[in-house]
Parts: C-alpha cells; structure tokens; sequence
C-alpha cells in the first residue's frame, strides 16, 4: 500500500458538458507531512482538483490515490483518513461552537466519553475557548473559518484539504489560521493540501507550490527555486547626483552584474543573495558616495505566477469555479 499520508495523482481529469476542461491532465505527488500550496486565479480548476480528491467528484479520465486509496473504488477509505475544510462552511447558526464538534465528533463515531474532552480541546487550539457556548449565528466570519478547521481536525486525520480557508479573513484571524496550519504539519505529521488565492499565504506555508492555470500545472517546486528562476535579488542605487552615477556603477560592478534599470539616472546591481547588501552599503560609505535612495528587491511569487501566467494572482478574489 502507498504511505497513509500522502496524495497522488495521474494525468487527472475533470470535464463538464458543453465546457471546457476544468482540469486537463494534471499530476500531483505530496509527500507525508508536507504543506502543498496550490495556486490559481479564478476558475484554473484548484476547487475542481480538490473536489476530486476528496471522492465529492469523480474524474472523467485518470487516477488519484489519497492516504494510500483509490479515490473512486475506494472512496469511504479516503473520506476516512481526510479532514476537509472547503470554501462554503456548513454550520448551523442555531448551533453552538461546541455543539457542533460534539456533533461532528459522534458523526465520526468517537467514542462517547471522549467527544466532550475533544470539543474542548480543538476550541481551545483555534481560539474559541470563550466563544464555545455561543450560537454560531453570531460568530464572525474568521470565527467560523477557524470552527471549521476544528470540525475539520475532530477525527484526527492523516490529511487535511483546506479551499482558500482565509478568503475574507483580518490580518489576525489569518495568522491565527496559519500558525495552527503550520503546527499540525510540523508537530503531528499531517499532510496539507492547501489551495489559496494569497501569494503571501503560500509563501509562508507551503513546503511546495503547483500553480494551476486553465486545468494545467505550469510550475511546481518550492518558494525558493520557483523565485530564483524568475531571477536573482537586486539592489538599486540611486546617486544623490547625476555626476555620481559612473562612481557608483564603479563600486557596484565590484559585487556582481550590473542591469539596467528603469529609473533615470539609478544603478541597478544583480546580486547573488541578500546578504551582500551589507558589504555594498560599506563599499559606498568607503568611497565617499552619497546615494538619494538605496532599495533591495527580491523576486516573489506574485513575479513567479506573472512570469508563468501572463498575468498577476495578487488582489484576486471570489469563488473558484
């Protein structure tokens, strides 16, 4: 058998009548224990892909196995080793926190006696500890994104599928979401499969990132090396003189290759890390060269998806499909 943690697929595909394909052909491999960011604009096919491989839509053509089964002859096993918090969350707002992880608990055949001691640990890692006992119909939005991935997480699974989990989400109730993301992965083992939106998201998170784009996975790899195809970190210094420029472009050829740039009379310097800013702000001091502006630039991931998609992820927002 496969190893319990992970998710495979192969040549994966998803098509609806009179449409196009949502997801032509596309492999994955995540590894146990392995935070899988999955990126891609509106309508690229990251819902549809998930929905596949949580048994909710079968595929039209290909194979995928999840914790070691086969999605479609072996759907009751998948749902069984996955937890999945998807975009639309199903909650009663008559209901209370609470309840509803001791509901969710026995759905999940928990023994009795340990449903209440359950509920009241996943309440107090996603920091709901004070709003147990309140009716979900007047929980925020980040409240009942974090009720959610505690329902998620009640049956302890080997695998947790998050759908844009922070789509409308503060600053804090966000980063509340990533910390606990980030934790399950790293303390307990758990394999994340995590479809965003956020570029910063995945950036923190992800161990890895595919980007999808009309049903096809143009790149894969982590942050790092997809950033450094883009290209290497760049300083650009701007003299405070026009007459100063030859001397900067003197000091600056010293630490690499210099390119050009787009801002008047600035001098821009391909660097191969980051570290060497230190050593030419230095160089600059030491020769007695006053700058109007010094600036570090470093490729991300916003520059990856421009490079790969022909166009930019940042600021989209809504449903996938």
């Amino acid at each position: 058998m496969d190893h319990p943690n992970t998710i495979e697929a192969e040549m994966l595909v998803r098509e609806f009548k009179k449409g196009p394909r949502a997801v032509d052909g596309i492999d994955l491999h995540v590894e146990p224990g392995e935070i899988y960011g999955f990126l891609g604009p509106n309508g690229a096919g990251k819902s549809t892909t998930v929905l596949m491989l949580t048994t909710l839509l079968p595929p039209t053509a290909g194979t995928a196995r999840v914790g070691g089964y086969d999605v479609v002859r072996e759907g009751p096993q998948v749902r069984a080793s996955i937890g999945a918090a998807l975009q639309e969350a199903a909650l009663d707002p008559l209901l209370t926190g609470r309840e509803h992880l001791q509901l969710q608990a026995a759905l999940q055949a928990l023994p009795r006696d340990d449903r209440a001691s359950r509920a009241t640990e996943l309440l107090e890692r996603v920091g709901l500890t004070d709003a147990a006992d309140r009716k979900v119909r007047g929980y925020s939005g980040g409240m009942k994104r974090r009720l959610d991935l505690a329902m998620a997480l009640v049956h302890r699974p080997r695998i947790l599928f998050l759908d844009e989990p922070t789509t409308g989400l503060d600053v804090q109730s966000r980063t509340a979401l990533w910390d606990e993301v980030g934790r399950l992965a790293r303390e307990e083992g758990v394999t994340v499969f995590l479809t965003t939106q956020y570029l910063e998201e995945a950036d923190v998170l992800a161990d890895r990132v595919g980007i999808i784009d009309h049903g096809h996975i143009v790149a894969e790899g982590t942050p790092d090396a997809l950033k450094a195809e883009i290209g290497r970190p760049t300083v650009e210094v701007t003299p405070a003189g026009e007459d100063g420029r030859g001397d900067v472009e003197e000091v600056l050829a010293r630490f690499g290759e210099l390119v050009p740039s787009s801002r008047g009379v600035a001098v821009r310097l391909e660097t191969s890390n980051e570290s060497g800013l230190a050593e030419v702000v230095r160089a600059l001091d030491g020769a007695g060269l006053r700058v109007a502006n010094l600036e570090l630039h470093s490729p991300t991931l916003d520059d990856v998806f421009l490079a790969k998609t022909g166009r930019s992820l940042e600021g989209h927002g809504g449903d996938d499909e």
